[in-house]
């Protein structure tokens, strides 16, 4: 069934209505690892992609969440219109709805936001979680996040805050490239997300960064081992360390 836009927005806004698949496989094989973004930034460095976010600037809502998945990008600006005047229309400028409503399950949305207002509420998690989102990452403020916490659906924002955004921010772009930390992310881009930070991998790339990874993890199981078996230090790793 073709997909259709709400409305909210100009046509123009809207990139990609239809994502690319991210075969299950490769999705499975990041789920997969241990210490996920580190391992994976790792790769990342080898490989020369730049793309990690530590926890610092998107920190996460709910230490315990993990995710992998796929980006369904949302930008949002500060809105021209003064906050009285916005408030007097009664018109909000959010239309995250817009992403929400072309989500599929396994989707992660990923928003280029305002900061110290909410680009995210409850409302807005729980439609993004019955819809099969994952989960959200947010350049910007979000609130409510205990509400999100309790139906499953983690969050990473670089702050929270009370304030809403409806009428302090305007979004302006669904599923065109963002800048998330000054990072460029596409969408149908691979997210990675974990307590220590969010990995963004071009979704060209994610099966050579996977193969990397999966090296690693065996090159560090391999050391672990000598560890436990009282190997000397001098021993452990190679000049390159």
């Amino acid at each position: 069934m073709t997909k259709k836009t709400l409305g909210k927005l100009s046509d123009n806004a809207f990139g990609m209505i239809d994502l690319p698949v991210l075969p299950s496989d490769l999705l499975a094989g990041f789920r997969a690892l241990p210490d996920l973004t580190g391992i994976v930034s790792d790769a990342m460095d080898e490989l020369g992609i730049v793309g990690t976010v530590p926890a610092a600037l998107l920190t996460p809502r709910d230490p315990s969440a993990r995710l992998v998945g796929r980006a369904l990008t949302v930008r949002n600006v500060a809105a021209s219109a003064p906050v009285p005047d916005k408030v007097k229309a009664g018109v909000s400028g959010l239309g995250e709805i817009e992403a929400h409503n072309l989500a599929e399950p396994g989707d992660v949305i990923v928003i280029q936001g305002v900061d110290f207002c909410s680009n995210l509420g409850g409302i807005s998690a729980t439609i993004g979680h019955r819809q099969g989102e994952i989960g959200a990452i947010v350049d910007g403020g979000v609130r409510d996040v205990d509400h999100s916490r309790g139906i499953g659906y983690p969050i990473w924002s670089r702050s929270v805050s009370p304030i809403t955004g409806k009428w302090r921010v305007e979004t302006i772009a669904i599923n065109q490239p963002v800048m998330i930390c000054g990072i460029a992310v596409d969408p149908g881009d691979l997210v990675l997300a974990d307590e220590t930070g969010v990995c963004f991998i071009p979704r060209e790339r994610g099966a050579e960064v996977l193969q990397r990874a999966q090296r690693n993890v065996t090159a560090e199981r391999l050391r672990e081992e000598k560890i436990a078996s009282g190997t000397p230090v001098s021993e452990l790793f190679g000049k390159s360390r």
